[in-house]
């Protein structure tokens, strides 16, 4: 039986259902939409289409549907001009809704064509990987990347609700699941130590049981940041906590041109980066330093740079980064394992410190 988490954001809130396969509850919801008058079309990649086809047919029958190439490199202002031509090009009307399955890329993606199309049209999301399920298909953001930096163009757009199968997980390649667990770290490094010390114990694999429990866990504490800051425009804390090792990632993928790491690559990477700025700001011990770098090796994720970077193209990627205030470079560091908070005016041989602790130069 599905169990259900619910995001309150008022008329904007909106359900994450949990379940090994919630492809019949999925059904019910377009049905649902077929009785009100309203059609739907689909987003997915390439990979998906091949290895969840039979899934994608019982869901979503002869829906039109768009297939994108998968990876990072297609989250561009181009792939998403042909996104929404594909959908003007099916006479799709602001009562119709898209449903975007797959990973981040394919939720960012769908997620922006939806609230760019007709200025905005329900979208859902149904994420097949680790990280989408844990992170990015909750909370509403959208966008794509330019070449000056990750995520420079976007919107807040609220799905209508998020379907989470933790059978689809079955079928991820083990780099893509490694990559999600970055993502289940920063979590539990934000704002649950408890989880942080269970995977600590005992790192996640795929399969593993206590798969279903973490992944809603994970929501409940996106969930509920998004609640109380959903435009990030808290002054302290509120949702930019969730970027924690964020700037150090999305650095790193925009100076190697979002080829040379998965999302969550990077941002494990990141997250030594934030652990070691955090000891330059003698906010964590270099015990803590060092848990934080043993659990993201734990998981079969880099805490190193493959090749050197140069550390000016890193710092100046970071004065794009979408944290950045009145010119000020904001970054989220550790104030124990288990708690984070942000911090401006950071000087800046400190950020050169992390950025030299994970092999930039």
């Amino acid at each position: 039986m599905a169990d259900v988490l619910t995001v309150k954001l008022g008329d904007r809130g909106y359900p994450i259902v949990f379940g090994e396969d919630v492809g019949r509850e999925v059904q019910a919801r377009i049905a649902q939409l077929g009785r009100a008058g309203k059609r739907i079309a689909v987003i997915t990649d390439e990979h998906v289409a091949a290895k969840q086809g039979a899934a994608l047919k019982a869901m979503f029958g002869d829906a039109p549907t768009w297939t994108a190439v998968p990876g990072e490199q297609t989250k561009t202002l181009a792939e998403l001009g042909r996104i929404l031509e594909f959908l003007a090009g099916e006479a799709f009307g602001r009562s119709d809704a898209l449903f975007a399955v797959g990973g981040g890329v394919i939720g960012d993606l769908g997620g922006f064509a939806a609230a760019s199309y007709l200025r905005g049209i329900d979208y859902y999301q149904i994420p097949t990987t680790l990280l989408a399920m844990v992170d990015s298909s909750v909370g509403g953001k959208t966008g794509v990347n330019l070449a000056a930096g990750k995520n420079l163009a976007g919107a807040f757009h609220q799905p209508r609700g998020v379907f989470v199968s933790t059978s689809l997980l079955k079928t991820l390649p083990a780099r893509e699941f490694a990559a999600g667990a970055a993502e289940v770290i920063k979590t539990g490094l934000l704002g649950d130590a408890a989880l942080f010390a269970q995977l600590e114990a005992d790192p996640l694999k795929p399969g593993d049981p206590r798969l279903p429990e973490i992944i809603k866990r994970c929501c409940a504490i996106k969930a509920g940041i998004v609640e109380s800051d959903e435009r990030e425009l808290a002054k302290e804390g509120g949702r930019a906590l969730l970027n924690l090792g964020h700037t150090f990632g999305h650095a790193i993928e925009q100076a190697t041109g979002y080829s040379a790491y998965l999302h969550g690559e990077a941002v494990a990477i990141g997250l030594v980066a934030a652990a070691r700025l955090s000891l330059e700001l003698d906010l964590i011990s270099a015990d803590d330093a060092a848990r934080v770098a043993a659990a993201v090796k734990a998981h079969g994720l880099p805490v190193k740079l493959k090749a050197k970077l140069p550390l000016p193209q890193l710092m100046e990627a970071t004065a794009r980064d979408k944290k950045v205030r009145a010119g000020q470079r904001r970054f989220v560091v550790l104030q124990a394992v288990g708690a984070a908070a942000v911090r401006a005016e950071v000087d800046p041989a400190r950020v050169e410190a992390g950025f030299r602790a994970i092999g930039a130069a």
